[in-house]
């Protein structure tokens, strides 16, 4: 029988912080699901931890190995194995919430319905504030990047998709050389289709670490310019306001010029926009190319700025 829902986990050489998402499924008092861990290159004792747990045979567990792509490629991966209802990625240094598996199913079944996309609850720190703001009061379902923009909810949410709408949309291009695309792409192309069922309860622990690329996002930018810019320039087109796809164009032309593109005005969606944006962007690309510390973000993304989220830990 197939579980209702698949945990899964990109990880790379987090065999220190893997048992935390281990230890918090064993936790769980809902066993309807299965653990799905995309191994992203990992070349510490991953390998040889995970053999361990599945032997151990405490829960259902599946484990891929691939060449290190970056966190977007091991979601892809994840999607490509994914065949229950529900899917929620919980990162390699994150663990679920002690009720979570029960608390989704048990929504789901009461409120879910082909009309959502999913459910998004909340995050919050290992001492159980929660990450940014909740969710308001009375809201039954919005699009993820509604819930910032219209809403005003601030920080990281956990997102918990059914197949069918990450299964239908493109996957995350794969781009040689850099391993680095925004999450939020596939959000977004979800966000135009179906709204997620609001769940104003905690699903994930989150712990920020220095290690992580949400506190290494210049190098990101640096080392990833192509990824971004296709980023960007999706983001463009679906921006709600003026002032979000001026930011958009902004960071595209900024992108656009670390990788030396000399047609990103006519390869544009928004042409007069990203015109309007070229000096801002080459600002921009001016303080990317000169710092050389990281970007000063206190949380893993930003969300309201259609953010790429939860990206943490496969570089």
């Amino acid at each position: 029988m197939v579980p209702s829902l698949t945990v899964f986990t990109p990880t790379y050489n987090r065999a220190h912080t893997l048992h935390l998402c281990y230890e918090s499924l064993l936790r769980q008092s809902c066993k309807d699901f299965v653990w799905l861990i995309i191994d992203d290159g990992s070349t510490d004792r991953t390998k040889e931890l995970v053999e361990a747990w599945i032997n151990e045979g405490r829960m259902a567990i599946r484990y891929h190995y691939q060449d290190n792509r970056g966190m977007h490629g091991a979601h892809n991966a994840a999607y490509e194995r994914i065949d229950t209802e529900l899917n929620v990625c919980i990162d390699s240094d994150d663990y679920l919430a002690d009720d979570a598996v029960d608390q989704i199913l048990s929504f789901w079944k009461k409120h879910g319905s082909e009309q959502y996309a999913g459910i998004v609850g909340l995050d919050a720190a290992p001492d159980g504030e929660i990450i940014g703001t909740g969710m308001p009061e009375g809201l039954k379902a919005s699009t993820l990047n509604g819930l910032y923009a219209k809403w005003k909810v601030k920080g990281d949410k956990k997102l918990v998709y059914r197949t069918a709408m990450t299964s239908c949309v493109p996957p995350y291009p794969i781009f040689p050389g850099e391993k680095y695309v925004p999450l939020s792409y596939k959000y977004l192309l979800i966000d135009q289709q179906l709204p997620l069922l609001v769940m104003n309860e905690v699903l994930c622990h989150v712990e920020y670490r220095t290690d992580g690329s949400s506190l290494n996002m210049m190098n990101q930018y640096r080392k990833n310019p192509r990824g971004f810019a296709f980023f960007r320039k999706v983001a463009m087109v679906y921006a709600p306001s003026f002032k979000e796809r001026l930011r958009e164009a902004v960071h595209y032309v900024s992108s656009s010029l670390i990788m030396g593109n000399r047609k990103f005005i006519a390869e544009s969606p928004r042409k007069g926009m990203t015109v309007l944006a070229l000096p801002l962007g080459g600002l921009l690309y001016l303080y990317i190319r000169r710092t050389q510390r990281a970007a000063p973000i206190s949380a893993k993304e930003t969300p309201g700025k259609i953010r790429p989220v939860q990206e943490s830990d496969s570089q």
